[in-house]
């Protein structure tokens, strides 16, 4: 069962934890074994889906002033995979990412705001060497098997959507959608 974290449980959190533990920005890192960095796109009536995966991973997370926040991700261009295996060769092909002449993606987010129980990320996205703002949604959760109050382990997903032709990812256009979804579920942990 997810745990959603939002106000009622953070002051819950506050009146038992120790104040000095909960008032500081909390590292964690992106255990890349249990996270899933998704999209997908359409292809005629066939939505292609795929995973990217993880380089690298840096993130504070603030409870308590959220704007504090920040996340910076880097991801494997080379390394996706796709539903529909001639997909994931077309995708990293000069016309889309050329992962040969840029092997990776970049995230790094630039305003993070509280929004309902969950929050608003906006970011610069870098794909093959163009940047552009993105939102995501994010939602945080406890892991099972967490205590309330207890942040050492949580499950993140972000959604949001780009459009591929913002960033020169043209190819195959006639045949492949130009709005890519992002489902991103990240688990961390808080690192030492």
């Amino acid at each position: 069962m997810k745990l959603p974290i939002h106000h009622s449980i953070l002051t819950l959190a506050l009146a038992v934890a120790p104040l000095a533990a909960l008032a500081k920005p909390l590292t964690y890192a992106m255990d890349t074994s249990g996270s899933i960095i998704g999209f997908a796109t359409d292809f005629g009536q066939t939505p292609i889906t795929g995973t990217m995966p993880v380089l690298t991973a840096d993130m504070v997370l603030d409870f308590e002033q959220v704007a504090n926040s920040r996340v910076l991700v880097s991801l494997n261009a080379h390394g996706a995979t796709a539903s529909l295996p001639f997909a994931a060769e077309a995708m990293k092909a000069a016309g889309v990412l050329d992962t040969v002449h840029y092997p990776k993606l970049t995230f790094r987010s630039t305003k993070v705001t509280p929004k309902g129980e969950g929050a608003h990320v906006v970011g610069d996205l870098t794909i093959r060497g163009v940047t552009r703002p993105v939102a995501l949604e994010a939602t945080i959760w406890r892991q099972q098997g967490t205590q309330a109050g207890d942040r050492s382990r949580l499950t993140i997903r972000l959604t949001g959507a780009i459009r591929r032709s913002d960033y020169g990812a043209t190819g195959w256009a006639d045949m492949v959608g130009d709005e890519v979804r992002l489902d991103i579920r990240a688990r961390v942990h808080q690192a030492p």
